[in-house]
């Protein structure tokens, strides 16, 4: 870039693409959304298996105790493998939009940055804290327009609601004893699943809405020759 006058503050660094990010956050999570529409699939056989061996022990043979016990067991691990999956993408994604954010507007975040980690695991704080990071970064992409959070405000909620779902499941099955338990675990699980699908719909539009707004903003730096190389 030229060097600026003296006496005059530098340029803002450019901002750094965010559609490649975008995109592997979005295929995580249509990935994890098959992946639930399938574990919930064999959520609701599992538990009419678990219902016939209640009802007729005699009609459940050996092999497909064995069968359905592993085949739950590894739709859980494959659940669990590809949400770690989307968690990577989607705090990728995060890093890169909230980088350019503060470019677009240094003091507009209410959190420090390693709160884009933290911020989801830390208890209690937990439950507003990403919010209030990714609304910031939203404010700070659309602030030339009008930004209303009408998406964001319910992608938080079905996310809020799967996951306090999954963690009652969770507990469920866990403490299940009985097969009638067990069968109520699995059906109550397909709950969450439900819950997670919305939630990732909503956060694929919320992704897409912050990488539009900010890819935009490059391609008129871009045009308006602002940044410019040697």
């Amino acid at each position: 870039m030229y060097p600026h006058p003296p006496g005059y503050p530098p340029p803002s660094p450019p901002l750094r693409p965010v559609r490649g990010p975008a995109i592997f956050a979005v295929v995580a999570l249509v990935c994890d959304s098959l992946v639930g529409i399938v574990v919930a699939v064999i959520d609701l056989w599992y538990a009419a298996l678990v219902d016939r061996m209640i009802a007729a022990p005699d009609s459940v043979s050996d092999e497909e105790v064995t069968a359905g016990d592993l085949i739950y067991g590894l739709s859980g691990i494959l659940e669990t493998v590809v949400y770690v999956v989307v968690i990577v993408a989607f705090l990728v994604w995060l890093f890169r939009v909230r980088a350019n954010a503060e470019i677009l507007v240094p003091d507009g975040h209410r959190r420090a940055t390693p709160w884009l980690i933290f911020g989801w695991f830390v208890p209690i704080v937990s439950f507003w804290f990403p919010k209030q990071i990714v609304d910031d970064i939203w404010d700070a992409s659309a602030r030339s327009y009008s930004a209303p959070k009408g998406v964001f405000h319910a992608w938080w909620a079905a996310w809020l609601s799967g996951t306090l779902v999954a963690n009652v499941g969770s507990r469920l099955l866990f403490d299940a004893e009985e097969l009638d338990e067990i069968a109520a675990a699995a059906r109550f699980d397909v709950v969450s699943v439900s819950l997670m699908l919305v939630a990732a719909v909503l956060a694929i539009v919320v992704i897409r809405k912050i990488t539009d707004a900010q890819e935009n903003l490059r391609s008129a730096v871009a045009a308006s020759g602002a940044y410019r190389a040697d």
